[in-house]
């Protein structure tokens, strides 16, 4: 079945993650998605990764996680041939994405003002450490950065260590999200109400501080400053608990969970009946999980809250999370069969979420350099004088 955003172009000009994953989710829904790169300075995740070799080759694993279903197009675009032949690739889109410093876009002559005469209904969408306005919008960054901008780091770890940014760049994967998100907003807007293309602002600290709704919250109304607890959380039925093997994360969250959590430990003591005698009760039962998580297994302990619907699981690597039954069960993984090619056998993750009439999927592997130049170049009116041209004017290679 047509998936949801088939028919829909977009072209992605951005780079490293949070650009690229935004696109990447629509075109696991579909989108055309035409990732365009400089043929001499390339998407700097094309070079990272955990295989050396495929990072020399251009074909990083950094870059290949969300790159699949993309074709790819090399131009220069300091250039004005390159420019010029991107703004003709325009008018056949629907959405276009950036994530360069703010106004590096404009001094091309490739703004939203300029793109939208080209294209009237044209989506904009500008991703940016700090938005495309106020006194920091020309600054740039990386998710660490915004980890520690935000206040992020400051109130994870322990509270007798350093602070520590999250394992995962969960900064760069939501602003990808949020991105995706918002363009299909702007889609729906323009399809459903035929209003014209219009301009997508997606900043990274934005996203970091919407991550941290409920602290900003609670700080703003009443000064209550987030501090890092590392695995405690201000009640005592939810956190990390060492069993006698291995480390258990225990949440048995509402006030139901945390009734059936101490008749099922033989506590019925220490049951309370609202939140407000949890947060006083903390130290007491705290003291009594441990003294008790601590003589059984992980594993049992795991076995034993979930035959009761009480939240726990044992501390995995990702590589036993990759492996468990679970995961095979759902359409979460993908792996690529392409004969000769670096990414024959290649496994990504394609979204979090499946759809019973348009589910998301995966129709080709993440593309070399420039790949799709020609075709896709030629599919807009170029000839091959034209690409001559091109190549002596150094636009593409």
């Amino acid at each position: 079945m047509t998936r949801a955003l088939a028919g829909f172009r977009v072209i992605d000009t951005t780079h490293v993650l949070a650009g690229p994953f935004a696109s990447y989710q629509m075109a696991v829904l579909g989108a055309d998605v035409i990732k365009v790169e400089d043929p001499s300075d390339p998407d700097q995740a094309r070079l990272q990764g955990s295989d050396r070799d495929l990072s020399s080759a251009g074909m990083g694993t950094a870059f290949m996680a969300q790159a699949s279903n993309k074709k790819a197009v090399a131009l220069n675009l300091r250039t004005e041939s390159g420019r010029d032949a991107l703004k003709r690739l325009i008018e056949t889109a629907d959405v276009f994405v950036e994530n360069y410093r703010p106004g590096a876009f404009e001094a091309l002559g490739l703004g939203y003002e300029e793109l939208r005469e080209r294209n009237p209904s044209l989506i904009y969408c500008s991703i940016s450490a700090f938005g495309s306005t106020g006194p920091r919008r020309e600054q740039t960054g990386y998710d660490s950065v915004l980890q520690a901008f935000s206040g992020m780091m400051a109130m994870t770890g322990s509270d007798d260590g350093d602070p520590l940014k999250c394992g995962a760049p969960v900064v760069d994967y939501a602003t990808g999200t949020t991105a995706a998100y918002a363009i299909t907003a702007a889609l729906l807007q323009r399809e459903r109400n035929g209003v014209s293309g219009q301009f997508v602002d997606v900043s990274m600290l934005d996203v970091a501080l919407v991550l941290c709704s409920p602290y900003v919250t609670g700080y703003l109304w009443n000064g209550s400053h987030p501090k890092p607890k590392g695995n405690r959380f201000p009640f005592a039925t939810i956190g990390q608990y060492r069993a006698s093997d291995a480390e258990l994360m225990i949440a048995a969250s509402n006030l139901e969970q945390q009734r059936r959590l101490w008749i099922a430990l033989g506590r019925e003591d220490l049951i309370k009946q609202n939140n407000n005698q949890r947060l006083d009760s903390h130290a007491e039962e705290e003291a009594a999980l441990s003294s008790i998580i601590v003589t059984m297994p992980a594993d049992y302990w795991e076995h034993f809250f979930r035959e009761r619907r009480i939240p726990a699981a044992r501390v995995r690597q990702l590589k036993e999370a990759l492996a468990d039954p679970q995961i095979a069960s759902r359409p979460l993984l993908h792996k690529h069969s392409a004969p000769g090619t670096s990414t024959d056998g290649l496994v990504v993750p394609v979204a979090g979420f499946t759809m019973s009439k348009s589910a998301p999927g995966l129709s080709f592997p993440p593309q070399p350099l420039g790949a799709q130049t020609e075709e896709i170049l030629r599919g807009i009116g170029f000839d091959s004088a034209d690409l001559e041209r091109l190549r002596a004017e150094g636009a593409i290679n």
